[in-house]
């Protein structure tokens, strides 16, 4: 599925949990389309700095190195709560009820075990290269002019911590959908026929 999926809202708990934690994700969100704004911003002023005065921005490709994890991962959890990450619904869409749900059960844990493995793993590169003793706290920089390089490299575990939480919750949601028998859980990107989403994207473009 990609794109935006419908996810449904009620009083609940788990609603009022999941709404909660999409204000973090949607800052988080900003934060990654305020960094592609800044390369941009970056980008024109090297290449008029180069043929205007022969002089194009000092570390420009240092400052890229930087605002990769912003653009790369402060956005995925938000994404993940839309339905808007790649995956095949040939076989999952045909299922209904519990056997759906169980289904994208499974598929969440899966997916939060190789997270929360991509947490561990980051958070220890990030511990390389973080040292209070070190000038700038950094035991690494970049090559042109120097940039501590573990602020991006703490990005990675904090973008992949938000996705664990939001994936628990999502797994909580599938869980209580399997035992209650719910037809339509909240706080989980429900899955739309064709018909469904191309009225939406239609809805989108008009909007």
């Amino acid at each position: 599925m990609a794109g935006h999926a419908p996810v449904l809202e009620d009083g609940s708990l788990l609603s009022r949990l999941d709404r909660r934690f999409l204000q973090l994700e949607r800052f988080f969100g900003l934060l990654s389309g305020l960094a592609v704004f800044s390369l941009m911003v970056l980008a024109v002023i090297s290449v008029g700095g180069r043929n205007l005065m022969n002089a194009p921005l000092p570390g420009y490709v240092d400052w890229i190195e930087q605002a990769m994890p912003l653009i790369a991962f402060m956005g995925i959890s938000f994404v993940q709560r839309e339905g808007g990450h790649i995956r095949m619904d040939i076989l999952i869409g045909q299922l209904r009820g519990r056997a759906l749900w169980a289904a994208e059960l499974v598929s969440v844990l899966l997916m939060l075990a190789l997270m929360a493995a991509l947490v561990w793993g980051s958070w220890a590169h990030f511990q390389r290269s973080f040292d209070f003793a070190a000038p700038l706290w950094s035991r690494d920089s970049s090559i042109d002019i120097g940039l501590p390089l573990w602020p991006a490299k703490l990005l990675a575990p904090v973008a992949f911590s938000v996705l664990c939480l939001r994936l628990v919750l999502q797994a909580c949601a599938y869980g209580k959908a399997l035992v209650l028998g719910e037809h339509n859980p909240v706080a989980v990107p429900l899955i739309q026929d064709t018909a469904s989403q191309a009225a939406a994207e239609a809805e989108q473009l008009e909007g």
